[in-house]
This record gives structure tokens, sequence and C-alpha cells, in this order.
């Protein structure tokens, strides 16, 4: 609504089947199928870029919900006094058990890096890229809900750049998480 408006938003949500998602907003986790519907219908009628765009304003939106609602306040005290290492291991571990509910039947994985190398992370069967082809990334929305979390509880010039996307055909999304 904020990005679009009301009208525009409600008729983009009854083209992905999503109408009655915009009439009442969902108050539980919703399936997958209605996220890659949301995300091929504003594909569709806005073009990639500006969907994109939308994705990633949605991604910084969530961090910020998880933030507000999902994180432990002992977690956001405590994360940011750590060293940066540390903190985003803990960070990356409590991700991976939550994965479930971000991931739905696709698979999270944190990808080991080497001595000075960006820690980097798997999502296979990501609702954003399932059945998509583009000749860029489309994980706008889960790389800027992971940099949102990373800057405010790890480092905040912390980026997370989508460096393989399935909708390019890579076997996976992968997501490296560049800290300064």
């Amino acid at each position: 609504d904020a990005a679009l408006g009301p009208q525009a938003c409600a008729d983009l949500m009854r083209r992905a089947g999503l109408g009655a998602h915009h009439a009442r907003p969902p108050q539980q986790m919703v399936d997958e199928r209605d996220v890659r519907a949301l995300h091929e219908t504003l594909r569709a009628a806005l073009g990639v870029g500006p969907a994109r765009a939308l994705g990633r304003a949605a991604g910084l939106a969530t961090g910020d919900y998880l933030l507000a609602h999902r994180i432990p306040p002992v977690a956001r005290g405590l994360l940011p006094r750590l060293p940066a290492g540390l903190a985003a291991r803990l960070l990356l571990a409590a991700v991976s058990r939550h994965a479930w509910t971000f991931c739905g039947s696709g698979r999270f994985e944190v990808l080991r890096a080497g001595a000075g190398q960006a820690l980097r992370v798997s999502l296979c069967g990501s609702a954003t890229s399932v059945g998509a082809r583009s000749n860029e990334p489309l994980c706008d929305y889960f790389a800027a809900t992971f940099e949102r979390l990373f800057q405010s509880l790890v480092h905040p010039r912390t980026r997370v750049v989508e460096t393989a996307c399935m909708a390019m055909g890579a076997p996976s999304c992968v997501f490296e998480i560049r800290g300064p």
C-alpha cells in the first residue's frame, strides 16, 4: 500500500489470487505458493526492477519486524557488543534453527568460508525465484532481510549481496554477507 497506493496494491493482490490477504492481512505464516504468486505477479505487472525494489523494501521491513518482535531483547542487547565474527556465527546459528519459517519446502545452509572471505548462505528453493527465469538475481527480499538483521546485530556497515540465483540457472540462491 505504501509504495503503490491501496487500490493498485489491492488490484495486484487480486491478480495474484491473494485478494483475501489484502482485505484481511494474515496473522500467521502463509503458504509459500502465495509468496511465489505475489512475486511472480509483481514482476509481470511492474517489471523486474520495480518488483526487486519492492522486494527489498519488504525485506527491510521484515527485518525491522523480526528485530522488534521475534529477536529476544537479550540477544538484541548482547550480539552488537560481541566481536563481529562471533556475533555473526551466533546469528547464523539462530537463523538456521528458524529457517523453516522462511524456507518453506526449500533448504537453508550456511556455507563455510575460509579466513578473510565473506560469510555465505544458500537458500535452495526460494519462493521468490523458484520457477522464475531472469538475467539478474531476484531474491532482494531475502538479501534485505538478512542485511537488516546483520546491520543491527553484528555491524552497521554489513552488506548482503545475492551472488547466485536459481532464476539465473544456479542450483541455489547464494548470499554473501560482507562486513566492513
